[in-house]
């Protein structure tokens, strides 16, 4: 029963995560209101929270219930997933530190730069991936022994 709820709070928080990444770049634009920057810079940290339930519940699945953790230690498609994941989590540092740079500006408008909006359109992006890999774990794809 234990592996049922880590699962569901795993899939929530990729479900959250996904969700929040998604509110991030339709408020995201190349001039932004200080009203939306703030809502940005709260929407981010949700992101960020997110990741780290998915990444947590991750952790447990693998090390400490459900399958064994050979399943996913030897799965060299689940360390390209584990990879990609942590990719993500790498490139959205550059847009949150921009983020919170600006959370208290008080001019009505802040020039967003190109490759801020390019960060997030490829998080998005790269995180369609994740399902797939997923998929083809779970069909045995990927296992060396």
């Amino acid at each position: 029963m234990e592996e049922l709820w880590v699962r569901y709070l795993h899939f929530l928080g990729i479900i959250f995560l996904a969700s929040m990444l998604a509110i991030e770049n339709a408020l995201l634009t190349e001039k932004l209101k200080a009203e939306t920057a703030r809502k940005l810079v709260l929407t981010d940290a949700m992101y960020g929270l997110s990741a780290i339930v998915t990444l947590g519940a991750g952790l447990i699945l693998w090390f400490s219930v459900g399958k064994p953790s050979q399943f996913y230690t030897g799965n060299v498609i689940f360390h390209v997933k584990i990879g990609l994941f942590f990719l993500i989590a790498l490139m959205s540092l550059i847009p949150t530190i921009f983020f919170l740079k600006h959370r208290r500006n008080e001019s009505p408008e802040i020039q967003v730069p190109r490759y801020i909006m390019r960060i997030k359109r490829l998080e998005a992006t790269l995180l369609l991936l994740l399902p797939f890999l997923a998929i083809l774990m779970a069909r045995g794809y990927g296992m060396t022994s």
